[in-house]
């Protein structure tokens, strides 16, 4: 059983909030456990909470159509939320439930060792980019400790804000570049042998 699978194991005894009573199933996340690029979207919702995987509803339809825009699939990529249980009726996350999450998040992370994380909506960008707005940030990537971020529209902001579709399919289209930057980075980086110890 990998680490992942394990931490999986974990996140579904967890109790730590309030929505692990109301939840069916949890939704720890799903994708290639090596993955350089790492989704993560706020909460499940109806759909993902009946499946127990994430981006299965209409707004994740909409993210398979974005990843086949840059010749990828769910599988070439890891796919997680901030919240791993579905807020009742769809609500927004609230701090304390987004703050008893965050272990599992932040594991998540250390195991995948994504080169890039791309954060969809608000809430997942308040986690790592605390006081961005995503009007003023979405499209725009920054390095912090290494990892690449990266602010993009929640998709399901363009189900409900038509106009919204065409600015996340562009933002999604700069995606590319950022691995390929990504790659160059660690290519640069000298091997142990290579280090001096003067």
């Amino acid at each position: 059983m990998s680490a992942l699978s394990e931490l999986y194991t974990e996140i579904d005894r967890c109790e730590d909030c309030e929505l692990s009573r109301h939840r069916s199933r949890v939704v720890p996340g799903e994708g290639s456990e090596d993955a350089d690029l790492l989704f993560i979207g706020e909460a499940p919702g109806w759909y993902e909470d009946q499946q127990g995987r994430p981006f299965v509803g209409p707004a994740g339809h909409f993210l398979d159509e974005l990843l086949l825009s840059i010749g990828l699939s769910r599988e070439d990529v890891y796919i997680a939320n901030v919240v791993k249980c579905r807020p009742p009726s769809n609500r927004d996350p609230l701090p304390s439930e987004m703050r008893a999450c965050r272990k599992w998040l932040d594991r998540q992370i250390e195991l995948i060792r994504p080169k890039v994380i791309v954060t969809l909506g608000r809430y997942s960008l308040a986690q790592f980019l605390p006081g961005d707005a995503i009007g003023k940030v979405h499209g725009k990537a920054r390095t912090k400790e290494g990892i690449i971020y990266f602010a993009m529209y929640h998709p399901a902001a363009a189900l409900h804000q038509q106009s919204l579709r065409q600015v996340i399919a562009e933002d999604m289209l700069k995606i590319p570049p950022l691995l390929a930057q990504a790659a160059e980075v660690v290519a640069e980086e000298p091997k142990p042998e290579q280090l001096s110890m003067f």
